[in-house]
C-alpha cells in the first residue's frame, strides 16, 4: 500500500468542489466507484462534476443518477480538485485537459501504478476500487445511503467477476453485509448486472464460442470480434462487457484471450485467467497491465 485514506480525506476537506473521473470504457467498478463517492462528497457540502470519456454499458444505467455523467472528449472548467478513480497513469481516462487540475488526487488498486497524483492512495489488496471508497466514505464520516451502497455493490460484484476472482477478502464481505444493511438487495441487483443483456448479446455469445480456439492441450482459449461480427447479430460494443469470462467456465481452461478490432490499426486484447495463471505479465509485456487475473493490452498490428 502507498499513501493513506486518511490523506485523501484530508484533501477532500480542505477543497470545495471536485471533478471525478476513471478509465475510458467504464466498466462496473470505474462507474459505481465514481457515483457511491459523489454521493458522499455531495454529502458534505462539496460540489461535484463527473466526466468520463465514454458512456456507461447499458445494463447499468439504471443505476441511481448514473445519468449525472457528462461525457466528453476533453474537461473545459475549474474545479479545486480531480479525482481520478481505477487509473494507474493520467492517460487511462482518456480526457484531454486533466493535467492542469490544481490537485490532482489518485486512488487506485492496480499494479504498476505511476503515482502521477498530488496525492495518491494504492492498495493492491482491495478486491476493487470500489473497496477502496467504501472505506473512504468512512474516513469522510459519511452515513451509507441505499444509493451509495447500490454503487458500492456494482463495483465490487463486477470487479470480482461475480465473487470468483481478485483479491477477495474478509473485507469485502464486510462491506457487502454493509451493503445489505443499507437496503440493497444483491440478489435484485445481480440480475440487472449479469443477467439483463440483449438479443443481441445472446447471440454473441453463441458465435464468439462456436469460432472459440483452444491452444496448449486445452488450456488456452482464444476469442475474436470486430465491428462487422457485431452487426451481423445485432449487438453492440456494450454487448461484449464479460464475454471474455465465459470459457473460464470449463474447468480445462487456465486462461481468455479477447481480441476486439479498435480500428484497422489497433487490436485490444482482454486476458482472463483462473487460478496462478498470471494474466497481468503477459500484459505487461506488450505494454498493458491489469490484476493478476484480469488485464489486458493494446497491439497495433
Amino acid at each position: 500500500m502507498t499513501g493513506r485514506v486518511e490523506d485523501v480525506a484530508a484533501a477532500i476537506r480542505s477543497r470545495e468542489s471536485f471533478v471525478l473521473t476513471s478509465h475510458a470504457r467504464p466498466d462496473g467498478d470505474a462507474l459505481g466507484s465514481q457515483m457511491a463517492l459523489a454521493f458522499a462528497l455531495e454529502a458534505i457540502g462539496k460540489t461535484v462534476r463527473l466526466v468520463d470519456r465514454d458512456p456507461p454499458p447499458v445494463p447499468y444505467r439504471v443505476f441511481p443518477a448514473i445519468d449525472r455523467i457528462e461525457i466528453t472528449p476533453r474537461l473545459t472548467g475549474a474545479a479545486d480538485a480531480l479525482i481520478v478513480l481505477e487509473c494507474s497513469d493520467l492517460s487511462r481516462p482518456e480526457v484531454a485537459g486533466l493535467e492542469r487540475s490544481p490537485c490532482i488526487i489518485n486512488v487506485d488498486h492496480h499494479l504498476g501504478n505511476t503515482m502521477y497524483g498530488h496525492v495518491n492512495w494504492f492498495d493492491e489488496s482491495a478486491a476493487a476500487c470500489g473497496e477502496m471508497v467504501a472505506d473512504l466514505i468512512d474516513a469522510l464520516n459519511v452515513a451509507w445511503t441505499t444509493e451509495m451502497a447500490s454503487h458500492l455493490y456494482l463495483a465490487i460484484a463486477t470487479d470480482t467477476g461475480g465473487f470468483r476472482h481478485g483479491h477477495m477478502t474478509a473485507r469485502t464481505f464486510e462491506a457487502c453485509r454493509r451493503i445489505a444493511s443499507a437496503g440493497v438487495d444483491p440478489a435484485a441487483l445481480s440480475r440487472q448486472i449479469f443477467d439483463s443483456y440483449s438479443i443481441g448479446r445472446v447471440k454473441l455469445t453463441g458465435v464468439l464460442l462456436s469460432a472459440m480456439e483452444l491452444h496448449y492441450d486445452r488450456r488456452v482459449a482464444v476469442l475474436y470480434f470486430d465491428d462487422p461480427l457485431l452487426a451481423s447479430c445485432g449487438a453492440t460494443i456494450d454487448d461484449t462487457e464479460g464475454l471474455v469470462n465465459l470459457p473460464l467456465n470449463a474447468s480445462e481452461i487456465l486462461a481468455v484471450a479477447l481480441f476486439k478490432r479498435q480500428s484497422p490499426e489497433t487490436l485490444r486484447v482482454s486476458l482472463r485467467s483462473k487460478g496462478d495463471v498470471d494474466a497481468r505479465a503477459v500484459a505487461e509485456r506488450w505494454g498493458g497491465g491489469g490484476h493478476k487475473n484480469a488485464a489486458g493490452f493494446e497491439e497495433e498490428p
